[in-house]
């Protein structure tokens, strides 16, 4: 078979979910009003701004001769199939988006979507989490997928209840000490 017709395989497939854990079968990719625009400014950066210059970049590298030897044509190339593998991602994404915005929680105690958490653990050490959705979620800002197995165990408890978290050491508890939400208006997060 000829080489021309075989798929060379570059590590960057086709259903490349930019490295983002793929959602839970059967449920809802809820997301904050603040992360659904994060997301849709991305995808129109990279329609608007960062993929013409790049179509332009490759365009100017293609007329320069020899292209199998053009690091410019070579490198345009590999970031124009990053740049449309992200592009369908963020569509893909945006698309099933479920908005929610978390202020209408403000006030209330029990734990939802978009709640900012102050935990304490068997030994005492507290801890704030934000449960956001799992495109926005950054756990260096201590904000945590509502799917992840903390935000499982807090969901729908009250400051003051104990749950249970099942962690690879085993099963913890933990205690609730404040729950807050955005006030409306306010975004959600740390």
């Amino acid at each position: 078979m000829s080489k021309a017709f075989t798929r060379e395989s570059d590590g960057d497939g086709e259903d490349d979910d930019g490295g983002l854990p793929p959602l839970p079968a059967g449920t809802r990719n809820y997301i904050t009003p603040q992360g659904y625009a994060r997301l849709r400014a991305e995808l129109l950066q990279l329609i608007d701004a960062e993929r013409p210059q790049v179509v332009e970049a490759v365009h100017w590298a293609a007329r320069n001769g020899d292209r199998s030897e053009n690091g410019d044509y070579l490198y345009g190339k590999k970031r124009l199939r990053e740049i449309d593998r992200r592009i369908r991602f963020l569509t893909r994404r945006l698309e099933i988006a479920e908005v929610t915005d978390p202020s209408v929680h403000h006030g209330r105690d029990p734990i939802f979507f978009g709640a900012t958490v102050r935990y304490a653990d068997e030994a005492g050490a507290e801890r704030e989490v934000t449960i956001l959705g799992i495109d926005e979620a950054d756990s260096a800002r201590n904000q945590v997928s509502w799917i992840s197995p903390i935000a499982r165990a807090l969901l729908k408890a009250r400051e003051g209840d104990v749950v249970k978290l099942q962690t690879p050491a085993g099963t913890q508890e933990i205690e609730v000490l404040s729950v807050r939400y955005p006030a409306p208006g306010e975004a959600a997060g740390p």
